[in-house]
């Protein structure tokens, strides 16, 4: 890898598990830059950052409240997502939720969903109708304590204040 690797007693090889080239080996053990491998080591990629495809993650994400979203993406292709109703929040002009079957976060865009009404009837709301959201400095203490689990006066106050916010 380093000009004077021969130096400090490493050289590199051809990882014997994953066939990478590249990977160092010092003092009879093998460290190979591919994160897919079972020999990977972070410092052999030598400060460098190093783009490998990764296998997908297979899961088995069970939705406590599916949502079927009907999502057409920027190539044109239809794609249904089966996603958490309850874990979905709207961020500006996306939907943020989590998908089957991994569990991973996506963002959609509001424009290219396909059953708009039924998914924004679907998500909670964060304020009623009628009512304005909670200020700046609430949100930050709601989202403070929900995101710890804990709780405190004055966020058992605002929590009154507003009480369908997410």
């Amino acid at each position: 890898m380093g000009f004077l690797d021969f130096l400090f007693g490493r050289k590199t090889v051809q990882c014997p598990s994953c066939g990478m080239r590249g990977a160092l080996q010092a003092e009879g053990r093998v460290r190979c830059p591919n994160p897919a491998c079972p020999n990977f080591d972070p410092t052999a990629t030598g400060g460098r950052a190093r783009r490998v495809a990764t296998i997908p993650k297979r899961g088995n994400f069970a939705p406590a409240r599916p949502l079927s979203i009907r999502y057409r993406n920027f190539q044109g292709v239809d794609r249904t997502f089966t996603a958490d109703a309850d874990a979905a929040a709207w961020k500006r002009n996306h939907f943020v939720a989590r998908v089957t079957p991994t569990g991973r976060r996506i963002a959609l865009s509001r424009d290219r969903i396909q059953n708009l009404s039924e998914v924004e009837a679907a998500v909670p709301k964060r304020a009623e109708p009628g009512q304005s959201g909670p200020t700046r400095r609430e949100r930050q203490v709601l989202l403070y304590h929900k995101k710890r689990g804990s709780s405190s006066p004055l966020y058992e106050q605002i929590r009154a204040k507003y009480p369908t916010w997410q």
